[in-house]
């Protein structure tokens, strides 16, 4: 078994949780701000009580954490949210933030087949920032880390003009060979799991601040992956990602990645009844949330014609000889979802 050694400033600081002894008893309560109680006190806070799973052969507590890794392989993915564009303070509660953070980190290394065993966590914040902030933040992060069966193996804690959460995930393949992008085949059929549109018709309803539709905005403010449905897939799948940009977007990704074509049907791509209902309410057309909104978290794949679809998966389409990707016939030229610099894409302000 092979061992993976992380770079890790929150695990050189967290010696504090040991010899510190904070806990629910500490000095320092919910009211005060991360500059009164002190980086150091802030990190130990939120290692009190953690328990790491097996793989974690050292955690927080050293110059840097370490890692088994079975396979003698990691899989390694990053992901940062900002405050402001990615999340807003009075739309998500921090536990809300923390599981967002680490959900739309785990589901690119499940994506190509990899089950997350570490992640390590860098925040940024204000020296005003309330301490009961950074600690919803931890919680909801260990929560959905837990929940995954992985550990929080170490991190960083600066100054910052806003909330900065940045995420990296270990995953391992357990001796399988990666799903990557480039698989697709010819005759494959297109699959997705999950529900689309969700997520962007939770961010519309926010922004226009209608009432109504709790279950889409939980799934704008805390995405649930299908993680199960991934993992059955990737014994079988020729390709697959997961869906975070927009399913066209990521569709393209695909067939760029494979020289192909992907031909889909837009009536059978799986969404919730509450995105018509929405899209009622707010004039839109919900093909503009099934196909471009990004942030749904579900997962993209090909699987051969003489494979069964695994329990979870929708087929979608087919793949085709040429480019692009075609929706009911025609060809998307453009796929809208999220772009990191775009001022006109998806986003939370």
């Amino acid at each position: 078994m092979e061992t993976l050694i992380a770079s890790s400033e929150f695990a050189a600081s967290s010696e504090f949780a040991a010899s510190s002894g904070l806990a629910a008893s500490s000095e320092f309560g919910s009211e005060h701000t991360v500059e009164q109680v002190g980086e150091f006190d802030v990190i130990a806070r939120s290692l009190v009580g953690r328990i790491q799973p097996v793989t974690t052969e050292l955690g927080p507590g050293d110059d840097a954490a370490i890692v088994t890794s079975g396979d003698g392989r990691v899989v390694v993915s990053s992901d940062m949210l900002v405050e402001g564009r990615h999340f807003r303070m009075d739309w998500s509660s921090p536990r809300d933030i923390g599981r967002k953070a680490v959900a739309q980190n785990a589901a690119d290394v499940v994506s190509m087949g990899a089950r997350p065993t570490a992640f390590t966590v860098s925040l940024g914040c204000p020296p005003s920032t309330p301490v009961d902030v950074v600690d919803g933040i931890s919680a909801g992060i260990w929560d959905a880390a837990t929940d995954l069966g992985a550990g929080v193996v170490g991190g960083d804690l600066v100054q910052s003009p806003v909330i900065v959460v940045s995420v990296t995930v270990l995953g391992d393949l357990g001796g399988r060979p990666a799903v990557l992008r480039s698989g697709a085949k010819v005759g494959d059929r297109i699959a997705v799991a999950g529900l689309f549109g969700c997520s962007a018709a939770g961010l519309a309803l926010l922004l226009d601040e209608a009432e109504g539709f709790p279950d889409l905005l939980a799934s704008h403010r805390i995405p649930n992956p299908p993680y199960e449905s991934a993992w059955a897939a990737a014994g079988s799948a020729h390709s697959m990602t997961d869906v975070s940009d927009g399913l066209i977007a990521d569709l393209r990704h695909l067939a760029e990645a494979s020289d192909v074509r992907f031909d889909i049907f837009s009536a059978t791509v799986p969404t919730s009844p509450d995105v018509a209902s929405a899209s009622e309410v707010l004039d839109v057309d919900p093909l503009d949330w099934i196909l471009s909104g990004g942030e749904d978290h579900g997962f993209a794949a090909t699987f051969g014609p003489e494979v069964e679809i695994p329990s979870g998966w929708t087929v979608i389409g087919e793949v085709v000889g040429g480019s692009g990707v075609t929706v009911d016939g025609s060809l998307r030229e453009s796929g809208g979802g999220w772009h990191s610099f775009s001022t006109t894409g998806t986003t939370a302000v």
